[in-house]
This record gives C-alpha cells, sequence and structure tokens, in this order.
C-alpha cells in the first residue's frame, strides 16, 4: 500500500510539474507579468526588471524537478527542491487568496486560469503528495544507475526548457490562450451573444425584530414568499446587498478602450475597420524596441501609400511621452491610447504588430519575426 501510494504521487507530481512548466513557459512574458504582481505585492519592486528572466528559471526548474522525479535521477536533492518549491508557491497563493491581492495565481499560465482559492487547495494537494515522496524518497530508483548518464540527461532538459523559453520570449508563444488569438474576432468577444445567460442575484436583507432583537438575513424571494414584510415587529436595517448566486457568460474581452489624446473614444472604430488596417502595439515607450519602431514605421508608410492601409500604433504611455516619442522617430502611424492589460495581451511583443480585417485578426507577430513589406503584399494586400 505504501509503494502503490508513493508511486501514484510520484507520477501526479511529475507529470503536473511538467504540465505546469511547459504551459508558463509557452508565455514567459506572461508569467513574467504576474510575478511583477507578486513583487509588488511584497514590496519588491526592484526585482520586476528581471521578472521575465526569473519566470523562465522557474519554468526550468519546474520541467526539470518533474522530469527528474519521473526518471529517478537524484532523490533527494529532487525530493528536497519539490518540497521547498511547493512550499514556497503555497505561501503564495494563500496570502493572494487570503488578502485578495492577486487575482489569479498564473499556476498553469491563461491556458487554466485558477481562482487565489482553487490555486491553494491544488498546492495543499501537492503539498501531501510531495511530503509523501520525501518521506518515501529511498523508494525512488533510477531508470539508470550510471551518474554521468543522469547528469547529461539532466542538462539536456534543462538546456531544452531553456530554448523554449527564450524562443517563446524573442518571438511569440507555440500555443496563444488569450482572447488576441490569430482567427479571432475582436469585436464578437466584446459581445455577448443573444439568448446568453446573465449573471443572476438574490437581493439579500438584513432584518431585525423589534421585540427579540434577533437578527438575521433573508434573500428578496424569501422575504416575499413568507411575506415578512406583513409583520410589523420586523424592520429592514442596513442597506440590502446584492448576491451573486450563479454566473452568466463572461465576454472574452471587458477592458479594451481606445481612445485619442482628447479622451474620444475611437474603439468601435478601429476594430470593425473593414479593410485590412495594422495595428502596432507598444505599450510602454520608454521600453519598445527603437530600430523595429523604425522598420514599422516603414512598413506602415508603404503600406499607405501603395495600399491605402491605415496604421496606428496603441500605447499605454502618456499623451505627452507618445508626441515627444513620435516626433523623436518621425512617426507616420496614429497614435492611441488604451489601458496597458490589454495592450500586454495583444501580442506578447513591445512593439508587436497585428493585422485585421474587419475585427477579425488575420496575423499577429513579435518585432522579431515582422515580414517584410513584400511579403505581406504577396500574401495579404494584393489579394
Amino acid at each position: 500500500m505504501q509503494k502503490t501510494l508513493f508511486q501514484i504521487s510520484k507520477w501526479i507530481t511529475g507529470l503536473l510539474f511538467i504540465f505546469s512548466g511547459l504551459v508558463k513557459i509557452n508565455d514567459p512574458l506572461g508569467f513574467g507579468y504576474k510575478l511583477q504582481e507578486y513583487f509588488e505585492v511584497f514590496h519588491i519592486s526592484f526585482l520586476s526588471n528581471w521578472a521575465t528572466g526569473i519566470a523562465i528559471l522557474l519554468c526550468v526548474l519546474e520541467i526539470m524537478l518533474g522530469t527528474m522525479l519521473l526518471l529517478g535521477f537524484f532523490r533527494n536533492f529532487v525530493a528536497k527542491g519539490l518540497l521547498a518549491l511547493i512550499i514556497f508557491f503555497t505561501f503564495l497563493t494563500f496570502v493572494s487568496a487570503a488578502f485578495k491581492v492577486v487575482t489569479s495565481c498564473g499556476c498553469f499560465g491563461d491556458a487554466i486560469p485558477l481562482t487565489p482559492w482553487q490555486s491553494f487547495i491544488k498546492d495543499l494537494i501537492l503539498l501531501v503528495l510531495i511530503v509523501i515522496i520525501y518521506r518515501n524518497r529511498q523508494l525512488i530508483q533510477p531508470v539508470t544507475a550510471n551518474t554521468k548518464v543522469q547528469q547529461k540527461a539532466s542538462i539536456v532538459v534543462a538546456l531544452f526548457a531553456l530554448l523554449i523559453g527564450l524562443y517563446t520570449y524573442n518571438f511569440l508563444p507555440f500555443i496563444d490562450f488569450l482572447p488576441y488569438k490569430k482567427g479571432s474576432s475582436i469585436p464578437e468577444s466584446m459581445r455577448i451573444p443573444q439568448g446568453a445567460p446573465v449573471d443572476e442575484y438574490l437581493i439579500m436583507y438584513e432584518l431585525k425584530n423589534k421585540q427579540t432583537g434577533e437578527i438575521k438575513k433573508m434573500s428578496d424571494k424569501d422575504y416575499l414568499a413568507q411575506e415578512i414584510w406583513k409583520d410589523e415587529n420586523w424592520e429592514v436595517i442596513g442597506t440590502p446587498e446584492r448576491k451573486l448566486i450563479k454566473e452568466g457568460y463572461k465576454v472574452k474581452i471587458k477592458d479594451l478602450h481606445i481612445s485619442d489624446a482628447s479622451g474620444t473614444d475611437y474603439t468601435k472604430e478601429l476594430i470593425e475597420n473593414p479593410y485590412y488596417n495594422l495595428v502596432v502595439v507598444a505599450y510602454n515607450l520608454s521600453d519598445a524596441n527603437e530600430k523595429a519602431i523604425g522598420d514599422v514605421n516603414a512598413l506602415a508608410l508603404n503600406a499607405a501609400e501603395q495600399f491605402n492601409i491605415r496604421t496606428v500604433l496603441l500605447t499605454s504611455s502618456s499623451a505627452q511621452d507618445a508626441e515627444a516619442f513620435s516626433k523623436k522617430h518621425k512617426l507616420f502611424m496614429e497614435i492611441f491610447y488604451a489601458d496597458a492589460v490589454p495592450l500586454k495581451s495583444m501580442v506578447r511583443a513591445n512593439p508587436g504588430v497585428l493585422l485585421l480585417k474587419n475585427g477579425i485578426i488575420v496575423n499577429k507577430w513579435h518585432y522579431n519575426s515582422l515580414p517584410s513589406f513584400d511579403r505581406l503584399t504577396q500574401k495579404y494586400f494584393s489579394k
């Protein structure tokens, strides 16, 4: 029984760590954004500049520990490493859940969003499994007893995971789990479909008995059904509260608002353009790759002159900074403004480029993989 429990714990933990690491290293920039939230909570914001690097290293560590556990390599190191890591993660998720400081832990990236309490419960279960592994680590048997083979295999796994992280950081995630993925319609993602379920609420009253002083809570339905309102001994005190009892349909994109420097809303006009149009996303102009900005600016000029294609630049930087940036780089692109959160979700690059038509994301590129104007002409603009 002990061996069976150990094997179950080993395989669940190993596979879960590998899966978690791979999902997050698919989008290291997104995981880095999540780490920045934790850094702010714990007042260690000086680490924010290294958030993406730390994110990649954590993912590599997860993949390594999970793989080495399943292969039975370096059992003492792996058992202690898993225990230390899960204690750390359990602490973080508890803080997130108890104090509501981070709304999503990012345990599985954007692939499987979990609430803070769901993340905490998941980590508690993992903690139990890893304690079982740690206490029975003598049962971990390597697939090969050759130490050199174990070392080389571990290095290969680490390098493989690291290369994935570097690739997805310098280009784009292999799988896009965000609502701005290729082929999705931004306008549709912002609307609630006709007939979709809506949030259902109860109005909760707090009632006080004038004679006994008894206080109780009651929903508006029970209040009416039991005709409490007819009983003069009961009175409503305080302000009625709305209680969500069933969630309805949630729009995929709920925070995108695009405006010009004066605050005029251009969201509908820009995302529902029926023709090809380029959207350049540079959420922070001070950190944007300036060479890439120059290349995109030249592309925008050619696209406008030869095909009358509109190109806009979206940023969360201030209008004053954007104006100075535009003058410095002699930007041909129109500049509009949006919150940093949706801009970071649009494309994991600064800058990144989206090709839209009638609100549908035809394609998107990191600035390191931006195709030439001739290639865009051949594949899109000339058709």
